[in-house]
C-alpha cells in the first residue's frame, strides 16, 4: 500500500504564520522526507463556498494567493500535486454516496462543526453544505486513499468522522477505502498559535494575523503592537510567561542559536522567560527579539513569492497540472466505489448476460 498525504486550506484569504507553523512548514518537511509516495494539497474552494456562497469573488481571488503562499514556503510541484477542489468533480459524487452513511444527529454531535457554527453565529440558519462538510472532507481524503492527514488538534473530530465513514462503507460494501491516520505538529506551540491581540486563535476575520506575504515593515508593526501581560506595566515588574502571545510565538519560531545573533544577553529561551517572570525584562526588548526571529524566517519566503509573482500564468499552470493528476486518482477511486456498491451497470458483463439470459428464456 502506498503512503499518501492529503491536506489543504480554504482560500478565504492569504495564509498567515499560524498556518505556517501549524501545517505548511510540516508539509514541506514531509514532502522532502522521501517517506511518502504521493502528496496531494488541495485549495478547498468548494468547501470555502459553504459559508461564502454570497461572495464567490472572494474565493476566486484568493485561489492564486494561497497558491503563491504554497510555492513560497517550499511546496514543490514536482513532488506535490497542488490542486483546486472544485475542479475534481468526482469528489461531489463521493460526498453524495457518503451522505447515506451518516446521520443528522451524528453531524450535530461533531465538536468541530458545533464550534464552527457557534463562531459564525449561524444559529438555526445553517447552510446544508456547511453542516455536511465533514462528509465532503471524508470524500476529499478517501478519494486519494490518503494514509496520513496532517492536521491541528481542532480537526481531530473531523478525522474521526472520516474514519467512521470508511469503516461503515467497508463493512457494507467490502474493503475498498483506506482509513487515514492523523499527523499532528511535533511542536506543541504550533498546535494553536494565538492572534496578535491575545485572542485564542489567529483568524483572518478578527484581523489579528501576521501574513506570510506581509512586508518587513508590516511584520514589525504587528509584532511591536502585540498583546502581552497587561499587568507587566514596568520593566521591573514580574511578568506572566504562560498565555503571553509573544512567548508563545517564540516557542513556535525561535532557536537557541538565534540568541547569539539577535539577543546575546541570553543563551536560550528558558533564560529569557525566567528573567521576564521575576522582573527586570521589558516587553519592548522581547518583542524586538521576536521581530528579528520572524523576519529571518519570513524573508526567504517573501523572496520566493516575489519570484513566482512575476509569472502568474505559470502558477495557474502548476494548479492545472496538479488538478489533472488529482482528477485521475479520484476517478480511479470513484470507479472502485461504484464497483463495490454494484453501480457499475454498463461495465458489469455478468449482470448484462444474466438479464439477457433471463428474458431470452421466457
Amino acid at each position: 500500500m502506498k503512503n499518501v498525504i492529503l491536506t489543504g486550506d480554504r482560500p478565504t484569504g492569504r495564509l498567515h504564520v499560524g498556518h505556517y507553523v501549524g501545517s505548511l512548514k510540516r508539509r514541506v518537511e514531509l514532502q522532502n522526507s522521501g517517506e511518502f509516495d504521493d502528496i496531494y494539497i488541495m485549495i478547498a474552494d468548494a468547501q470555502a463556498l459553504t459559508d461564502n456562497a454570497d461572495n464567490p469573488e472572494k474565493i476566486r481571488q484568493n485561489i492564486i494567493e494561497v497558491a503563491l503562499d504554497y510555492l513560497s514556503v517550499g511546496l514543490d510541484p514536482e513532488k506535490t500535486a497542488l490542486f483546486v477542489q472544485s475542479q475534481v468533480t468526482e469528489l461531489c459524487e463521493l460526498s453524495f454516496y457518503y451522505m447515506n452513511l451518516v446521520t443528522v444527529s451524528r453531524l450535530q454531535r461533531n465538536p468541530t462543526v458545533k464550534a464552527e457554527i457557534q463562531m459564525r453565529d449561524f444559529q438555526a440558519s445553517i447552510p446544508v453544505g456547511f453542516f455536511t462538510y465533514p462528509i465532503s472532507q471524508a470524500a476529499d481524503i478517501t478519494a486519494f486513499k490518503a494514509t496520513a492527514v496532517p492536521v491541528g488538534e481542532d480537526q481531530l473530530p473531523m478525522l474521526e468522522q472520516t474514519r467512521e465513514i470508511v469503516r461503515k462503507f467497508n463493512d457494507i460494501y467490502g474493503e475498498t477505502l483506506i482509513e487515514p491516520q492523523v499527523l499532528l505538529p511535533g511542536n506543541q506551540a504550533c498546535l494553536r498559535l494565538p492572534g496578535t491581540d491575545g485572542k485564542a486563535k489567529m483568524s483572518k476575520s478578527l484581523g489579528n494575523c501576521i501574513y506570510l506575504a506581509d512586508t518587513e515593515e508590516e511584520v514589525q508593526k504587528k509584532v511591536m503592537g502585540m498583546f502581552t501581560d497587561p499587568n507587566h506595566l514596568r520593566v521591573e515588574d514580574p511578568g506572566k510567561v504562560e498565555g503571553n502571545p509573544v512567548f508563545t510565538y517564540l516557542d513556535a519560531f525561535c532557536r537557541d542559536e538565534q540568541f547569539a545573533e539577535f539577543c546575546p544577553d541570553y543563551s536560550c529561551l528558558a533564560e529569557m522567560k525566567e528573567h521576564y517572570a521575576k522582573g527586570g525584562l521589558g516587553d519592548v526588548k522581547v518583542k524586538k527579539f521576536l521581530n528579528n526571529v520572524l523576519q529571518s524566517e519570513l524573508a526567504p519566503i517573501r523572496g520566493k513569492r516575489k519570484q513566482f509573482e512575476k509569472d502568474i500564468p505559470a502558477v495557474y499552470d502548476i494548479l492545472k497540472q496538479g488538478t489533472k493528476k488529482a482528477q485521475e486518482t479520484a476517478a480511479q477511486t470513484l470507479h472502485e466505489v461504484r464497483e463495490a456498491m454494484k453501480m457499475n451497470y454498463f461495465e458489469d458483463e455478468a449482470l448484462i448476460q444474466q438479464h439477457a439470459k433471463k428474458y431470452n428464456n421466457q
